[in-house]
């Protein structure tokens, strides 16, 4: 088995700290490349301009921030990466983007910076298992 493309998706927890690790130990035995992933919360469509601008402007600047660390750990590995933000619930966006992009493996935490609110609504690794095409690995 192959594992050519392996998307990491990322919300800054611990969890997600240790599944980037975890990929780019695979991404070395493979020779792969990753795709690293985070979704963002969906823009409010309520607000007009000026203020609907700088909502964006603000979800953008904190998800690029809670990136950089990650980009941060890729850069120093030297494995090959590219990263994706995406808007949207993660838990249908992260198969989707799979599916899309044609990636052999996602390499996940268990959990994410939401743990009680995943006792309650199911949670995103859960929702990525059950509706992604290709293997899932989780992390803790």
């Amino acid at each position: 088995m192959e594992f050519k493309k392996i998307m990491n998706p990322v919300d800054g927890s611990s969890h997600s700290i240790n599944s980037t690790r975890y990929a780019i130990d695979l991404a070395k035995k493979f020779d792969s490349h990753i795709l690293l992933l985070h979704c963002h919360a969906r823009f409010p469509v309520v607000l007009s301009e000026p203020y609907f601008q700088k909502a964006i402007d603000e979800i953008m600047k904190s998800s690029e921030d809670l990136i950089k660390p990650f980009e941060e750990m890729l850069e120093k590995s030297g494995v090959s990466y590219e990263t994706r933000i995406l808007e949207g619930t993660p838990g249908t966006h992260i198969a989707e983007a799979a599916r899309i992009e044609k990636m052999d493996l996602i390499v996940m935490g268990s959990r994410g910076v939401s743990d009680l609110a995943g006792l309650f609504l199911g949670s995103v690794a859960h929702q990525v298992l059950n509706k992604a095409e290709c293997p899932v690995f989780i992390t803790k």
